[in-house]
């Protein structure tokens, strides 16, 4: 871990950061999003657990298109701060997952497909890592950003009884995502600039949040340091994770073997990746609709995705 990491156990010890906007104050008794969806008929649970079981969604209507704007609202956003868009394979061989460090100490948690062995993706750090695997690159292309939708996939082991209903844990979901290659020497800067990037995405939405840093007890063990960003949900009156972003030093390049050349030197050095969520769409789908539910049952878009919507309120 890097030395401004907290020191702590488990995630109870993680620190807070900052806050950003008030949660809402509601003058009648907030709804949770599942109940929202279902009222206004965009989200179908129910239907979904006939085509797949538990822990799968139908978005519907509105519901459908709150999800289609919020990926191009996110990587339109991205793209503006010079993120290159890529849309990569969500199937990856053992290679790939063993290169971001999924494999193989996450294995429980990946859904395999046997005859030919690949894996659907957790997220999408996984495919735009593994871009420049087996690469020297030069040290004038660095920094290098990519952003990328896909859908993701978990067999959320080990959370059995947890977030049993709605949008927040399910085992296939869709993510924008931020992808750094950075010089050695800048990437704990780039972490910074990388978590206000997907911070600002919940300032445009108007979404209250804080920002965690995890302590060496949650941090992930290819990370040496990691931010959680936090969304206020009212329905749950208390802060989600929406956003993880995370500095993996040169812990992904070694086992990817990603290296640079520095002009005028000899020899080249391992660069450094970092990766975040800018954001997980389903929770910002939930974030929305309970920030922005109205008395009456309807809820209103935020502004900024009225254009990619065409309309102002889901009722």
């Amino acid at each position: 871990p890097h030395e401004s990491v907290p020191v702590g156990k488990d995630e109870t010890e993680n620190m807070e950061i900052s806050r950003w906007g008030e949660p809402r104050q509601f003058d009648f008794e907030p709804l949770n999003h599942w109940d929202i969806g279902e009222m206004l008929e965009i989200i179908d649970f129910e239907r979904a657990s006939k085509i797949a079981g538990a822990r799968f969604a139908i978005m519907k209507g509105l519901g459908a298109k709150l999800e289609r704007a919020l990926m191009n609202f996110m990587l339109d956003l991205n793209v503006s701060k010079g993120y290159k868009e890529v849309f990569p394979p969500i199937i990856v061989n053992r290679e790939a997952m063993t290169g971001t460090g999924q494999l193989p100490k996450f294995e429980i948690d990946l859904f395999r497909t046997v005859d030919p062995e690949f894996y659907l993706i957790p997220t999408a750090e996984v495919p735009v890592t593994n871009i420049h695997k087996d690469e020297i690159l030069k040290e004038k292309d660095l920094p290098i950003y990519y952003t990328a939708y896909t859908p993701c996939f978990r067999r959320e082991a080990g959370s059995y009884g947890k977030d049993v209903r709605g949008l927040i844990r399910q085992h296939q979901f869709n993510k924008v995502e931020l992808v750094k290659f950075v010089k050695p020497e800048d990437s704990y800067n780039e972490l910074e600039s990388m978590t206000r990037d997907a911070e600002d995405i919940l300032q445009r939405l108007e979404l209250p949040y804080r920002v965690v840093a995890l302590c060496t007890g949650d941090l992930g063990f290819a990370a040496s340091k990691t931010y959680d960003i936090e969304v206020w949900l009212p329905g749950q009156q208390r802060y989600r994770e929406i956003s993880s972003c995370s500095n993996f030093t040169d812990f992904q390049a070694r086992r990817a073997n990603i290296r640079f050349k520095r002009e005028g030197k000899k020899g080249t050095e391992f660069v450094h990746t970092l990766n975040g969520s800018g954001l997980a769409i389903g929770r910002t789908v939930v974030a929305i609709l309970e920030n922005y539910q109205q008395k009456d049952g309807s809820v209103i878009i935020p502004v900024v995705l009225r254009p990619y919507m065409g309309v102002e309120v889901i009722r």
